[in-house]
């Protein structure tokens, strides 16, 4: 893995960092230290926030503030909403998995659910008795939720209670899944998981809810930090003492490990999962290890960071897997490139290709030439080369560069680009199903 940034804010020395990658483009990274929200009035500290499906639009809560704020990646406006629960302060906040909804839970244990397509918003008052601290969504749009009262409450998306179940201890990392079975089920994501006192899994099945499925762990793991599902019916648990465990939940081998290794010496933090890359990953101490899903034993890639003081945080993917964060208990976030998207092109025996998010390599094996490198200005879609000329682009936009020089010129088209060709004069930009030519530069 490359190291792309490196982000450190001196108002977040010594603070624990919240961070979101955008859902499914991944272009930006949204972050938040003690005191990191900016709002019209003060800055406050950042409570929770979550993408929305799409992408679009980040979903922000914060402390002593009983609005909601949203920002739209598209505009780059924030717009504020108010929950209508002034005596309250928010706790916790989440996006639907499918749909314009919004859930968003309260220290006191309400609940409201916004509808940002209609401006609905359902208030559910009493849903628990104390601090909404955690949850998910299903496809289906059933929200689980857990509290500090020590339950986990099971909702449709008018906030009507389905079932509730009581926890012998604090909830924590609720997911929906689908548990391993002989016959697949066509019930969507019928199954619960969630970490009970630190020290549990516990499954519920949302169809039978008074008969949980208890996963305990050996005492010398530690307590459970978090944990991730993939593939068919496989879950990924991280350990405080630097276990690494993998079991599945196939009824016939309920709880049983496929695999387990002590990744970290003194203590893991965090592991987390890139279905795209079918890679998992743990971090603790001053190390990142990676393993492939597909053989766990496999450890692809060591990432060591020097810090001095204390260790890694949380470790987080982009959904396509191209780029990986970790962040420090000393306030600091590094990026990763881990997959650099394949994009070239070729004229005779040249070739034009990608060798960073930010550079194209030239070379002609054939020709015995030198390679060229050039810095490009964007994180581009095409490359495409000439016999003087290279070309990279993204959406209606496109950046030429002479070889000889690599001083850059730039074209704009009346649609997003789709391929592009050059000779020795001439581009042809094929977009929205027709062709532009145009002298290059």
């Amino acid at each position: 893995p490359q190291s792309v940034f490196i982000l450190a804010d001196k108002a977040w020395i010594g603070s624990n960092l919240l961070y979101k990658w955008q859902k499914s483009l991944g272009n930006y990274i949204a972050v938040a230290g003690s005191f990191a929200f900016l709002s019209s009035t003060s800055i406050r500290r950042c409570m929770g926030m979550d993408w929305d499906n799409d992408g679009d639009i980040l979903a922000v809560i914060a402390a002593k503030s009983s609005s909601i704020y949203l920002w739209d990646a598209s505009v780059n406006k924030t717009s504020q909403i108010d929950s209508g629960l002034s005596k309250d302060q928010m706790s916790f906040i989440l996006w639907s998995k499918t749909g314009p909804l919004l859930a968003v839970g309260t220290t006191k244990g309400n609940l409201l659910i916004y509808n940002r397509q209609t401006s609905r918003k359902i208030p559910v008052l009493g849903k628990h008795t104390k601090r909404i601290t955690c949850g998910c969504w299903n496809s289906q749009n059933l929200l689980a939720l857990g509290s500090d009262d020590n339950t986990l409450s099971i909702s449709n998306h008018e906030g009507d209670t389905i079932t509730q179940a009581p926890l012998r201890g604090e909830p924590a990392d609720i997911y929906f899944s689908s548990m391993k079975t002989d016959e697949r089920s066509s019930h969507g994501e019928s199954t619960v998981s969630v970490i009970v006192d630190k020290k549990f899994l516990m499954l519920f099945n949302v169809n039978d809810p008074d008969n949980p499925i208890k996963l305990a762990f050996q005492k010398t793991y530690g307590s459970i930090v978090s944990y991730h599902w993939y593939g068919d019916g496989y879950i990924l648990l991280g350990f405080s003492h630097g276990y690494f465990v993998v079991i599945s939940t196939h009824i016939r081998e309920i709880g049983h490990e496929i695999y387990q290794t002590r990744n970290q010496e003194d203590s893991l933090n965090s592991v987390a999962v890139s279905p795209a890359l079918h890679k998992a990953a743990s971090c603790g101490d001053n190390s990142i290890k990676v393993h492939e899903l597909s053989e766990s034993k496999y450890i692809s890639s060591v990432v060591q960071l020097d810090e001095d003081i204390k260790g890694l945080d949380q470790i987080s993917w982009t959904d396509d897997g191209q780029l990986f964060a970790v962040s420090t208990q000393k306030g600091a976030l590094h990026v990763f490139l881990f997959k650099l998207p394949i994009l070239g092109d070729s004229y005779g025996t040249r070739l034009a290709y990608l060798t960073s998010l930010l550079e194209v390599t030239v070379s002609n094996q054939v020709e015995g030439e030198k390679p060229v490198t050039i810095e490009v200005e964007v994180e581009p879609t095409f490359i495409a080369v000439g016999p003087d000329h290279v070309s990279v682009g993204m959406n209606n936009r496109a950046w030429f560069y002479a070889l000889d020089d690599q001083k850059p010129g730039d074209t704009e088209y009346l649609g997003t680009i789709a391929s592009m060709h050059l000779n020795a004069d001439y581009a042809a930009a094929l977009f929205e199903g027709k062709v532009q030519l145009h002298m290059v530069m």
